[in-house]
């Protein structure tokens, strides 16, 4: 395994680069020109000009590439063009209240969505079943959005259960204060398409011939569920999952924007909203690198939850 690790760090730095030289590029020459963007309408000409030599675009590309390059390196992206605040200083404020809302969303997500699509694919075509299924569908068909200003209005305005919205700089009181609405929100919507799929998955392996085989022998259902099925399903579940982990640590620009939390999804909004290119550039690369991460320790995951997959 550990040769198998080496070998995919080494595949990840040409898709990396590829992606390093993909968003210099499209900003350098499809982004618009930052010397204007900050200077606003009514800059001058030498104005203009002055901007660029002080953020280095007036030096040769090779040269603006090697900077760009360097900024990844170091962790080093200067300074936000809107707020005048380190870039780095940025993701380590704005990151933590992302994790604080998403991490539990992903959790209760994962957690929730497993027993009931389990029990509703063991009971497959019972009234039960459909009732889900229909529930499920037709939360699908209703946008996040609904679902945020009903929530704020019914929980928050009629009710007083929740505040609509504030943060603080405690993590126990935000977790027991501010994040319960949200969470509960973004779970109601995120529960529907999560046990859909998750149903499907169990229904393909409760098909198979050793689920019969181990009927015929004998074993429980809780055993036959829980020992053979879950653990076959894992494989397409745990690639689910890794594929919203990625999320968790760029937020939910909804979530984020409507319940007034300071995250780096709300941030990130901001930024394209001013053409911040510094912000909209590291998180960009950045988010490719933890894609690449997780994809790996996903590749990993299966190998723990299946003994006879192969890392190749």
């Amino acid at each position: 395994m550990l040769a198998y690790m080496i070998r995919r760090l080494w595949q990840m730095i040409p898709t990396l680069a590829g992606v390093v030289l993909l968003v210099f590029f499209l900003f350098k020459y499809f982004g618009g020109d930052p010397a204007e963007v900050l200077g606003g309408l009514n800059a001058t000409q030498a104005q203009v000009a002055a901007i660029r030599t002080q953020l280095g675009l007036d030096q040769p590309v090779w040269v603006q590439l090697w900077i760009f390059v360097k900024e990844i390196v170091t962790f080093n992206w200067g300074k936000s063009w809107a707020t005048n605040e380190a870039v780095s200083h940025l993701f380590a404020t704005r990151l933590p209240a992302t994790l604080t809302v998403m991490v539990p969303i992903l959790i209760f997500d994962v957690f929730l969505a497993l027993p009931v699509a389990m029990w509703v694919a063991y009971r497959r075509g019972s009234l039960t079943d459909r009732a889900i299924m229909i529930a499920a569908t037709v939360a699908l068909s209703i946008s996040f959005l609904v679902y945020v200003i009903v929530g704020q209005y019914v929980f928050g305005f009629q009710l007083g259960w929740f505040p609509v919205q504030g943060w603080s700089d405690s993590t126990w009181t935000n977790l027991t204060v501010y994040d319960p609405l949200p969470v509960l929100l973004a779970v109601l919507v995120g529960l529907a398409p999560q046990t859909r799929l998750y149903r499907t998955f169990f229904l393909d392996e409760l098909g198979q011939d050793y689920v019969r085989t181990a009927r015929a022998k004998g074993m429980g259902e809780g055993v036959v569920l829980f020992r053979h099925v879950l653990r076959n399903a894992m494989i397409p579940i745990l690639t689910n999952i890794g594929l919203a982990l990625p999320g968790i640590f760029v937020g939910s620009f909804l979530i984020e924007v409507f319940f007034s939390i300071p995250g780096l999804g709300r941030e990130v909004l901001l930024a394209v909203n001013r053409s911040d290119f510094p912000v909209i550039q590291a998180t960009t690369v950045y988010l490719a690198m933890l894609t690449m991460l997780i994809n790996l320790a996903t590749d990993i995951a299966y190998k723990i939850a299946d003994p006879r997959v192969v890392l190749k």
